[in-house]
This record gives C-alpha cells, sequence and structure tokens, in this order.
C-alpha cells in the first residue's frame, strides 16, 4: 500500500455507542485507515486541529444532548472538502434533507457496515437510476417524521418537543420508547 494514501484517510467518528465505535474503528483500522474516535461534540471539536480528517462517520443522536446535525455543520465548517456520512438508528426525511444541506455526503440508516461507508464516501454525486416508489407514505412515517423534525430542531429537548408538537411531554417520551431514535 502506498504510505502517502495512509495520511490521505484520516477518519473520525462520532459515535457515543462505544461497542460500535470501536468495532468500526477495528474495521477501518484494518483497511489502513487512521482513526480517532469522540462521543459528543465536544470531544470532535478537541480533536480536529490535531487529527485533521478527511473523512467522518456521525451519528445523528449522540450523548449529552448533542445532534450529529451540529457535528455535521462543525465538520463541514472546519473543512468543505471532508467526506461526511452520517450514520442513524431512525432515518426521516426531514434530518436527511438536513444533513446534506449542512455538509454531509450521504445518509445511511444502522446498521450499515464498512463497505456500506466506504461506498458512501466515494459517491459524490446522486443517483438519477434509483427506483421510485408508488406506495404512498403512511400516516405513521409522516407522524414519525414530524416528531424527529421537531425533535432536531429542539436539539432533542423532548419538554420543547412536545409543546411544539401539542401533545404532552409523557405521551411523546411514551412514543419514543416505542421507536428509539438514535
Amino acid at each position: 500500500m502506498n504510505p502517502d494514501a495512509d495520511t490521505e484517510r484520516r477518519l473520525l467518528i462520532v459515535e457515543d455507542d462505544d461497542a460500535l465505535a470501536a468495532s468500526l474503528t477495528r474495521s477501518f483500522e484494518r483497511r489502513g485507515w487512521q482513526v480517532k474516535r469522540a462521543a459528543d461534540l465536544a470531544s470532535m471539536q478537541a480533536l480536529l486541529p490535531a487529527h485533521q480528517p478527511t473523512h467522518a462517520v456521525v451519528d445523528l443522536k449522540l450523548a449529552h444532548g448533542d445532534s450529529g446535525l451540529a457535528c455535521v455543520q462543525a465538520l463541514h465548517r472546519h473543512d468543505e472538502d471532508m467526506a461526511i456520512v452520517v450514520l442513524t438508528g431512525y432515518a426521516s426525511i426531514a434530518t436527511a434533507v438536513e444533513a446534506i444541506k449542512l455538509g454531509a455526503r450521504h445518509y445511511l440508516a444502522k446498521p450499515a457496515n464498512t463497505d456500506d461507508i466506504e461506498a458512501a464516501f466515494r459517491r459524490e454525486e446522486g443517483e438519477t437510476e434509483l427506483a421510485l416508489s408508488n406506495r404512498a407514505t403512511s400516516i405513521k412515517t409522516l407522524e414519525w417524521e414530524r416528531i424527529h423534525e421537531t425533535l432536531a430542531d429542539t436539539n432533542f429537548n423532548i419538554s420543547e418537543a412536545a409543546r411544539r408538537l401539542g401533545m404532552h411531554r409523557r405521551t411523546l417520551a411514551r412514543k419514543l420508547e416505542k421507536k428509539r431514535v438514535s
């Protein structure tokens, strides 16, 4: 392997799930990547000056109420050429659109493996040949997307999101327990 290629492949993984972060780290390191990990926005920002990542994988919902969208924005501001992939346990149209607007190259739903992430890094343009679905979006999906959009807008503050949605905080908490956001 070309030693110069390694210097061009510096990855920052922003993920608060230690097991997933460790697994991704091992897998990318076996493929010749230099990898650093951060669990939240503050630790990510502390790593940026020294590590100077060329690529990043960012979880949408992080510990301490941090939003992966804020991380995407900070990473893109740090380096507009950085290839950023957002990884999430719950994908919604609203957060996918925002992630791309803020500078992400791609948006993947968990579970995604190293091959999926590397393929997403390589994709610089959209794909026009995707099959369009003729199935209408269900009411449940629309409701969940609206909930998730509101959560993202409020930086995952459940009380404020419930207020904006016009529902009781406990009702929203129960809905979130049924379908975890990550």
